[in-house]
């Protein structure tokens, strides 16, 4: 007996009961069906969107719906998606772990934008890797990603590396950011007695 789904309520329900139906159940009719389309987007995974036609992954409502469920289904969008502000704000915030990893699909204007480098270090912080000297040197930005993990102080500018407060974070965060603190920093007597205090604990 067959599973395949051809039944369009049938359908709806199926992948409202289980997002993956869209893949396993429904017939390839219905999986062309836009607002099947929509359900199963909204509710899977991020590679939902590599099962769709190219002319789906241009619809910008189904994107924006694709990564407003799971930010790194940007990686299936067309080129020109990955260059819509909006959707790329959405993807770095939307409710999955890791979500700033999506601006590794941006493209290079946006991975320049800081308010979207800034939505993303708060879930990646390697996104520090992707971006470029200003904002590795922006206080603000390299402050949110130590905290995030302080390993990432490797990405930060040579100055940010001896700003004492960022690197206390970095450190506090991940030990392993004391291979990145520059050696002025590594003399001074706060810094100092900071990492003795860490170690005391």
């Amino acid at each position: 007996m067959s599973n395949i789904i051809n039944d369009k309520e049938k359908a709806m329900i199926a992948i409202q009961n289980n997002a993956w139906a869209f893949v396993k159940n429904i017939s390839d009719d219905l999986k062309s069906d836009r607002e099947i389309i929509m359900a199963a987007v909204s509710s899977g995974p991020s590679v939902f969107l590599s099962f769709l036609a190219d002319h789906h992954k241009k619809d910008r409502e189904i994107v924006m719906a694709a990564v407003n469920s799971d930010g790194n289904a940007l990686e299936y969008a067309s080129d020109d998606l990955k260059k819509d502000r909006e959707i790329v704000m959405a993807a770095v915030n939307s409710d999955v772990l890791w979500a700033g990893t999506a601006l590794t699909y941006a493209s290079d204007d946006l991975k320049k934008d800081r308010e979207i480098v800034m939505a993303a270090a708060k879930t990646n912080a390697y996104v520090l890797e992707l971006v470029s000297d200003d904002l590795t040197n922006d206080r603000e930005i390299v402050m949110a990603a130590v905290n995030t993990d302080g390993s990432v102080l490797q990405y930060a500018s040579e100055d940010l590396k001896k700003d004492r407060e960022i690197v206390m974070a970095a450190v506090n965060s991940n030990d392993t950011a004391l291979e990145y603190v520059s050696d002025d920093l590594k003399k001074d007597k706060d810094f100092l007695e900071f990492i003795d205090k860490l170690n005391t604990t």
